[in-house]
């Protein structure tokens, strides 16, 4: 027995000690994949592949760890513009890459202007004589785009390409409530202040619609002149005029209706499209399997092309995302967060400062902190530009206020200058079940705001004086950016939405251009000359959780990934989306906080929306937040 036990013991010892060491193992190996970057000599001769599983955003949005390990299903990634701007402009100098391809066929969308940005860096390297090829199993309006400027384009024998065109219909709730018997309490300035009208209303004003008509007029065209000029054989007549004819000559044959109008080039499947590319740059020695090429993934490649530090630096700080009050972000525009990050750089030795905007606005009071921080910035004397991407609306445009000058492309979304607030009650709705309220009031404003007995005239007073004085601080603040009256502004703001080339023509920006030409501005402003200075980009660093999850998740390098992309399968998850537009507009109506200078009617870009994985966290959310109104 005593021989028994002891054998036991180190059975048990040896046990233990594997657990250690297999223990001990394991955290250094993930030590080595937190701590690892992707190799610059894992740059390889052939193809670099930018396979896009998500959207192209300004700034992507943090990744939440346990949602990531926890989800059904994986997030979309997404991919900031600026990186595979810089991927494909130093592709057309590098002798190692023969071609670039994208694999479209995952990708979720981007906004008009980030999409043009990399359309002319797919021109730079066609200019360069090197072929750029596109694939997907079907293409839309943003992917179009895109492989308008290739010079290959490939879909799936069963695919094809579809353009849907901007705009559509929104929900309007005002009936719906009205059946519930909650009351939206509204406050705004604003005749074209439309982002409250799906409480109030039960169609889209005239007033709302006229502005939409200008708007979306006018993205329709500049996409549609962008696609032109890179690809004059295309027929976007036949393919938007009268779709159903065109797939009727088709007999009903999506890919051959695309193929007829010259929006593709090549059908054929993701193997026969890999074996096109490997004529073009090789084989991969390392993946024999049929259709696989020789590349180097977007992430090698990033890393292998870090961008000079030399020089005096020039700030860029980014706001990116719906303005809130708090931490929130980066994808997000915490209002704290951005104006710390302005703070505890501002000891720095900065030549100027670049705002680059890419956001509808949100919370007043979080747009105020911002905008005082770039102020405490431009109290140093030194030059301030803004550079407008997708859309610098509403808040978003109220923290441009400081700039110097405003830089901004045609198709940026812009202006929105007015400010509302909603308030729900919900009295008529609790009556119905018996419940009502009383109590002792020592002032007019006692117990306010009541939810339950609703808000009294002289609440309802006070709100909305508070929201016209602060429409007349945001008429201010921009008649001294834009050198105009205030009745000059009130003329062109009102909550009404521009396009950027109609917001140059009524003074609203200075000229057109990117952050490119912006930094080029301060640079120029600040008396430094070429190869003296470098942007620096505040907040911007790299999360090892979030490299992490990434490598998990694929460097979008390997066999290319198809997804279901036929006709009925794109008008299926356009109907699902209606679900996620329900949700934000509730959220509007439920969970804003404070006065909000927020563009809710400007259009979003498809798939350019922050990751979420499980739509149910946000029902419940909601679920929780209506629960403590009653």
């Amino acid at each position: 027995m005593i021989f028994a036990r002891k054998v036991w013991r180190l059975l048990v010892a040896v046990k233990d000690g594997l657990a250690l060491l297999f223990l001990l193992l394991f955290f250094m190996a993930l030590y080595a994949v937190l701590s690892a970057r992707p190799s610059p000599g894992a740059v390889r001769e052939g193809a670099l592949l930018l396979q896009l599983k998500g959207a192209i955003v300004e700034e992507p949005a943090m990744i939440d760890p346990l949602e990531r390990l926890f989800a059904d299903t994986v997030p979309a990634s997404q991919y900031r513009a600026r990186d595979i701007v810089m991927a494909l402009e130093s592709a057309a100098s590098d002798v190692r890459i023969k071609a670039v391809v994208l694999d479209l066929s995952q990708f979720t969308g981007a906004g008009l202007v980030h999409l043009q940005d990399v359309g002319r860096a797919m021109d730079k390297v066609r200019a360069a004589k090197k072929p750029v090829l596109t694939y997907a199993t079907a293409y839309v309006d943003d992917s179009l785009l895109l492989a308008a400027h290739s010079s290959e384009v490939w879909t799936h024998p069963m695919g094809g390409a579809f353009i849907l065109g901007p705009g559509g219909n929104r929900l309007y709730y005002a009936g719906l409530l009205e059946r519930l018997k909650i009351t939206p309490h509204v406050f705004r300035v604003g005749t074209f202040k439309s982002a409250v009208e799906p409480y109030l209303r039960n169609d889209q004003s005239p007033e709302a619609k006229m502005a939409a008509q200008a708007l979306y007029g006018a993205l329709w065209e500049q996409w549609k002149d962008d696609v032109v000029r890179a690809r004059p054989k295309a027929n976007l007549q036949m393919a938007a005029g009268d779709p159903a004819a065109w797939m009727k000559a088709a007999g009903g044959d999506t890919a051959k209706a695309a193929q007829m109008a010259g929006l593709v080039d090549q059908l054929g499947d993701e193997v026969a499209f890999g074996q096109r590319v490997a004529k073009l740059v090789g084989e991969d020695r390392y993946d024999k399997r049929v259709g696989h090429f020789a590349h180097t993934g977007l992430r090698t490649w990033l890393a292998a092309h870090r961008p000079s530090t030399s020089g005096r630096a020039i700030g860029v700080v980014t706001i990116a995302g719906t303005i809130v009050d708090g931490e929130a972000g980066p994808g997000t525009a915490g209002g704290d967060r951005i104006a710390e990050l302005l703070d505890n750089a501002d000891k720095e030795d900065f030549a100027g400062l670049v705002i680059r905007v890419d956001s509808p606005g949100g919370s007043v009071m979080a747009s105020e902190r911002i905008r005082n921080a770039i102020g405490r910035w431009k109290a140093r004397g030194i030059p301030v530009a803004v550079s407008m991407a997708n859309m610098a609306a509403s808040g978003g445009y109220w923290v441009s206020t400081p700039a110097d000058r405003f830089f901004a492309e045609p198709s940026t979304i812009t202006g929105s200058i007015g400010i509302f607030a909603v308030v729900p009650s919900f009295e008529r709705a609790l009556g119905e079940w018996g419940v009502t309220s009383d109590g002792v009031k020592t002032t007019p404003l006692s117990g306010q705001p009541d939810l339950v007995g609703g808000l009294s005239p002289e609440v309802s007073a006070m709100i909305q004086g508070n929201i016209e004085h602060g429409y007349a601080r945001f008429l201010g603040l921009v008649a001294q950016a834009r050198k105009k009256t205030p009745e000059q502004v009130d003329a062109l703001a009102q909550g009404r939405v521009w396009d950027g080339g109609t917001a140059r023509q009524n003074g609203l920006i200075d000229q057109f251009g990117g952050l490119g030409d912006a930094l080029e501005y301060v640079a120029a402003a600040a008396k430094l000359k070429v190869g003296e200075w470098h942007p620096a980009y505040l907040g911007q660093t790299e999360d090892s959780m979030a490299l992490l999850l990434e490598s998990l998740a694929g460097d979008g390098s390997g066999q290319q990934s198809v997804s279901s992309g036929d006709l009925a399968g794109i008008i299926a998850a356009r109907q699902q989306a209606l679900a996620g537009q329900v949700m934000a507009d509730a959220r509007a109506m439920i969970g804003a906080h404070g006065a909000q200078a927020l563009c809710l009617e400007c259009p979003a870009a498809q798939g350019a929306v922050p990751r979420q994985s499980d739509a149910r966290s946000g029902f419940l959310a909601l679920l929780e937040r209506l629960a403590t109104l009653f």
